[in-house]
């Protein structure tokens, strides 16, 4: 079952991060990023949250299971859908041990073609 939009909205609106928050649909699921970060994924309608001391720290007794088939386990935050402020302080405490994304090269422009 594919994760719906309806879902990613509930969640949007519960972290309460406004613009900070975004997502992408990645393999028929979703990346959610804070800060272009990702933290988590959507995976059938359930919110899989990265592995991290901040998740350790703030859930310890979150359920844990791979978001999808071949995935390390992940903890799973669906118990604080419903706690916008648990929420909102796991994927802040979480993107701020995500490393930075990495920086696009830009093409070069006019590359020499080789004969």
């Amino acid at each position: 079952m594919a994760t719906d939009t309806d879902f990613i909205a509930y969640l949007e609106e519960q972290a309460g991060l406004g613009a900070r928050l975004t997502h992408r649909r990645m393999f028929g699921e979703y990346a959610l990023y804070v800060d272009e970060k990702v933290v988590a994924f959507a995976c059938d309608n359930s919110l899989f949250v990265k592995p991290s001391a901040a998740a350790t720290r703030l859930a310890p007794d979150l359920p844990q299971r791979p978001p999808y088939p071949g995935a390390k386990d992940y903890p799973v935050a669906d118990e604080l859908l419903d706690d916008g402020e648990r929420l909102r302080e796991l994927l802040l405490e979480t993107a701020v041990l995500m490393p930075a994304p990495k920086v696009k090269k830009a093409k070069a422009a006019g590359k020499a073609k080789k004969k």
